[in-house]
């Protein structure tokens, strides 16, 4: 088969009524869309046998490979593996490599082995069994009319490790077009601004190659996607494409794929050997918790202060308490000495400073509601911005984050405009 089109099943009410974010679909989209895969649907239904038959009938209309999640479980609602069974018409047989795995997956956990867990080596008799090494339930593979069905557990570390080891391998025998993607990062204007300035570009563009725009919290994103039977010649014709892009947007270029600039900073930090610290604020510790995300970040990461308190602000950090009455917490002169002082107190090459109002309330005629101060102080400069924003609190936050991180990586770049 050659250019697949797939459709990911998610099962189970908890999805349809909000309780369980569906983080599986987003996953397995992203993997099948590096083999060259078109996800065309996304569906979720409840634990209702109809509805899944349903979904697997009309699905398998539209696509050649339907990929399912959940209901694999050794619970009543987990009703999956015997509909699977029935609707190919398959009988249930006790698989013995499932099942000595399942009795050593107990043994470890120092659990007994009951009737209702020895029911999960039972597979359809019709199916490829997709060894489950992180779990109890096997993933199921089966064919039917030149059509694919895989049936995942929906638990998301074991329906990760399945289908890298089981499912993706076993899917490259199936495509023939390789999909490739070139991207670069902007920051500083909007996404009506750049395809303005692109629209020269994007009509010579030939027809196996699309450009997308992808804007995200102050970012805009640029993909360049393309498809063909000749990788090596198509992956050159995108790295030329994507020269040129960058070349036509210039400053507002920050990366030349798509990564995290939480990432991006790291990559600048360990490059130069240097370290940082944080002031935060308003952010609560998110930037914090963001920037240690990224592997490997005790190497440059010394600490963030929590300053939420006026007091930890001058007491901790030495903001002045007359900077604080005169000037107010949200204010240039309070995140100058925020980031002073926690590059003092930390030790650091380079410390950042935030402090704002996210709302929904706190805000004063002074200060208005998402107005967000940063510095960012180095041995000899320091360098201030105000920032607004406009959304609910969790957005405002988030903005905040995105908006510090890329600050301080520019400033440490030498990127900040005078």
């Amino acid at each position: 088969m050659s250019n697949i089109n797939a459709v990911i099943i998610t099962i189970g009410d908890e999805l349809l009524i909000g309780q369980t974010i569906d983080t599986n679909s987003a996953w397995i989209a992203q993997r099948l869309n590096e083999l060259g895969i078109d996800v065309v649907r996304r569906v979720a239904v409840g634990d209702e046998r109809l509805a899944i038959i349903n979904a697997l009938d009309e699905e398998s209309q539209r696509a050649s490979l339907i990929i399912i999640t959940g209901g694999l479980g050794p619970t009543s609602d987990d009703i999956t593996k015997p509909l699977l069974c029935e609707y190919f018409g398959g009988t249930l047989v006790r698989d013995e490599r499932v099942l000595a795995h399942l009795y050593e997956l107990f043994k470890r956990r120092n659990r007994p082995v009951i009737e209702r867990n020895l029911k999960q080596a039972d597979v359809p008799d019709n199916c490829t069994v997709l060894f489950n090494e992180m779990g109890t339930a096997p993933g199921m593979w089966f064919e039917k009319n030149g059509k694919v069905y895989v049936s995942l557990p929906g638990v998301p570390f074991e329906m990760k490790h399945i289908m890298q080891h089981e499912v993706l391998p076993r899917l490259k025998h199936h495509t023939s077009d390789a999909l490739v993607h070139r991207s670069i990062v902007t920051a500083g204007e909007g996404e009506s601004f750049i395809a303005e300035k692109l629209v020269g570009f994007e009509e010579k563009l030939p027809a196996h190659i699309k450009l997308a725009y992808l804007p995200d919290s102050g970012f805009v994103k640029l993909r360049l996607t393309g498809r063909s039977q000749h990788p090596d010649m198509l992956v050159a014709e995108l790295e030329q494409l994507q020269s040129e892009l960058a070349g036509i947007l210039g400053p507002i270029v920050i990366a030349h794929e798509d990564i995290p600039m939480e990432v991006l900073l790291s990559r600048t930090l360990l490059e130069k050997k240097q370290t940082i610290g944080l002031a935060e604020s308003c952010t609560g510790g998110f930037i914090g918790h963001t920037v240690t995300q990224v592997p490997g970040a005790s190497a440059y990461f010394m600490g963030s202060i929590v300053s939420y308190d006026n007091a930890v602000k001058q007491h901790v950090l030495g903001v002045p308490a007359t900077t604080l009455t005169e000037q107010g917490a949200v204010s240039e002169a309070t995140v100058i000495a925020m980031a002073q002082g926690a590059r003092r107190v930390l030790n650091t090459d380079y410390a950042l400073s935030v402090s704002g109002v996210l709302g929904p309330d706190g805000g004063t005629d002074r200060v208005k509601v998402g107005t967000v101060w940063m510095a960012v102080a180095s041995a000899t400069e320091v360098r201030t911005k105000e920032f607004r924003f406009f959304y609910d609190r969790e957005r405002n936050k988030e903005m905040a984050v995105k908006n510090a991180i890329l600050f301080l990586w520019k400033f440490i770049n030498g990127k900040l405009s005078a």
